[in-house]
């Protein structure tokens, strides 16, 4: 698939995700495997552009295009301005979120909120297209809730403004994470347009993405929280749909060697005392379905300095390697 002038290959997305689709991590899926990563939502606020957090946010040292940003707001003036700041910060494609369902951002008519105006969604999407020469992109819900599924006709509205590609996650604001995401709405969107669209929702294995494929016809799918310490999950997807076979999970040598690969980039990144806080979420991501996992991760927390923690996650792992060299 293809946005705009640039290549998706393969056709599996990181997902934008607040506080986890940081510059390390989509970098770290990247190599292994995700075709495209949209980075963490930036507020169409100015006031908040000075912001660390939002400098972390447009930092894309090191970031293999396309670099794709997300932008956040409500107010079209101020979103279009949002994305000729980004653009002059090395984004190459800009996203638009209509999809966060959070109430904090819905709370200020942002987020999923947007899809009860399909007017506004209208002139937001015509603004911001017309304010860049780079693509740009949405991401959406099915809907406001489920008396209320409106994601075709959003996406027509977005295809008619000249938006290059659609993700849609499959459930309403209303459902939020809760139940399971349904993909018959996504398969009557891409019957209803053109231009390229990602499934995601609950797409979690090799096997699902191929089924949420054939089921909805998308060009791609998005990979969310199914990559959080898991960024294998891409490389295991490319492999499935190419030639029909799973490959085994990693080896807790390798679970290990990425893991402290990430938490170094976590370091460097962020500072080693917030580096240090925000690594402790990945760690327990990591060590998920380990022997000893629910107990370790309780005790995440004690690690108060980079060289502790760093010990602490090899001194996890020792046993289980030399359980797996002796098996």
């Amino acid at each position: 698939m293809r946005i705009g002038p640039y290549a998706v290959t393969p056709p599996v997305a990181l997902a934008p995700m607040a506080g986890v689709s940081d510059r390390p991590f989509r970098i770290l899926c990247r190599r292994f495997g995700a075709g495209y990563a949209v980075s963490e939502m930036v507020s169409a606020n100015s006031l908040l552009w000075a912001s660390e957090k939002t400098r972390r946010r447009i930092d894309h040292q090191g970031e293999p295009e396309p670099r794709a940003v997300q932008i956040m707001g409500a107010d079209p003036r101020m979103l279009a301005e949002a994305a000729r700041y980004n653009v002059d910060h090395g984004a190459q494609i800009i996203d638009i979120n209509m999809g966060c369902p959070a109430k904090k951002v819905c709370n200020v008519a942002a987020g999923s909120a947007l899809l009860r105006d399909e007017a506004l969604v209208g002139r937001i999407l015509d603004a911001v297209v017309n304010a860049v020469t780079v693509p740009v992109t949405l991401k959406i819900r099915t809907g406001w809730d489920r008396n209320h599924k409106n994601g075709v006709r959003i996406a027509r509205i977005a295809e008619a403004a000249g938006i290059q590609a659609l993700a849609v996650h499959g459930r309403t604001r209303a459902d939020a994470y809760r139940g399971e995401a349904e993909y018959e709405t996504i398969a009557a969107i891409v019957a209803e347009v053109t231009i390229p669209v990602f499934a995601n929702g609950d797409i979690d294995s090799p096997q699902k993405a191929a089924r949420v494929l054939a089921e909805t016809g998308a060009a791609g799918v998005m990979i969310g929280r199914a990559a959080q310490g898991n960024p294998w999950i891409f490389r295991r997807i490319h492999h499935y749909l190419a030639h029909g076979e799973d490959l085994p999970p990693p080896r807790a040598e390798a679970v290990l060697a990425v893991l402290e690969e990430h938490l170094l980039a976590l370091y460097d990144f962020y500072g080693e005392e917030r580096g240090v806080r925000i690594a402790r979420k990945h760690i327990a991501w990591y060590t998920k379905g380990f022997r000893g996992g629910a107990a370790y991760r309780r005790a995440i927390n004690e690690a108060r300095d980079a060289q502790a923690q760093l010990a602490g996650v090899r001194a996890f792992f020792a046993p289980r390697e030399r359980e797996e060299r002796a098996a």
